[in-house]
């Protein structure tokens, strides 16, 4: 049950992304209204999947890095719903970026190992839901403002320049708190807040870079092309810290 639910997020995803194809190519706008189905079917049946992660491991589905992936994708999908119907923000047209992010996303997860084991004894403590949900609602509100701002270079859509402004906002943070809650455990883990591990380190430069493209925007204006041109370079730094440090650099979160 575990792997078809995944299938089925897979497929449904595709789907999207092929409907909305079908729709562009066929000009038939009309065909977007299934694009959102498809996408919410993706959803719920994420949600099952981490839901079956669950009953099977006997903890939170985020202790590895298949199941914190997989719980990340779920949070995109839900931010991008909440911020859809409960902004001013117009954002249909992330929908197709938003249906290739998680085609491509779902794929690269299949490669990752999906075995479901006890938590090992430096996870077992209550930081790891508190510490990995803040980092990741923080990594999907940037991954969201990365998608914005592809969008908004393919298409010059001025319209997106505020959504990617507040999701860059969201994940900022978002980030932070994921920073202070991992420092926090670490402290009563380790025994001290900081250690300078890779991961640590790296969320560290992640979240200076967003300070800083913060700051620009504030103080000297970078907005539309220059902030949408920040958004996409900061996910280089996101990508490196939530997936490449895991498999470049060794070190106190080598478990993950």
């Amino acid at each position: 049950m575990i792997q078809i639910a995944f299938q089925f997020a897979f497929g449904f995803s595709l789907l999207a992304l092929g409907t909305y194809v079908a729709g562009y190519l066929l000009k038939k706008p009309s065909f977007n209204r299934w694009v959102f189905v498809a996408l919410f079917l993706s959803w719920l049946e994420i949600s099952l999947h981490l839901l079956l992660l669950w009953r099977a491991s006997g903890h939170a589905p985020l202790s590895n890095q298949y199941e914190s992936m997989m719980f990340l994708l779920w949070t995109v999908l839900t931010l991008f719903v909440l911020f859809y119907f409960f902004s001013k923000f117009p954002l249909q047209g992330l929908v197709p970026a938003l249906s290739l992010f998680l085609v491509l996303s779902l794929g690269v997860t299949s490669f990752l190992d999906s075995g479901v084991a006890p938590l090992v004894p430096a996870l077992q403590s209550n930081w790891l839901l508190i510490h990995v949900i803040t980092t990741m609602i923080g990594y999907a509100a940037l991954s969201l403002g990365f998608l914005g701002g592809v969008v908004y270079w393919k298409f010059r859509g001025a319209h997106l320049d505020e959504f990617l402004y507040r999701a860059i906002q969201v994940g900022f943070w978002f980030l932070a708190l994921g920073i202070i809650t991992g420092a926090v455990w670490a402290n009563s883990a380790w025994g001290t807040y900081w250690s300078w591990d890779p991961k640590e380190t790296w969320a560290l430069v992640t979240w200076l870079f967003y300070a800083i493209a913060i700051h620009l925007r504030r103080t000297r204006g970078w907005k539309n092309e220059r902030f949408a041109w920040l958004a996409i370079a900061g996910f280089v730094f996101v990508v490196f810290t939530y997936f490449g440090v895991n498999y470049l650099l060794s070190g106190l979160h080598a478990y993950a």
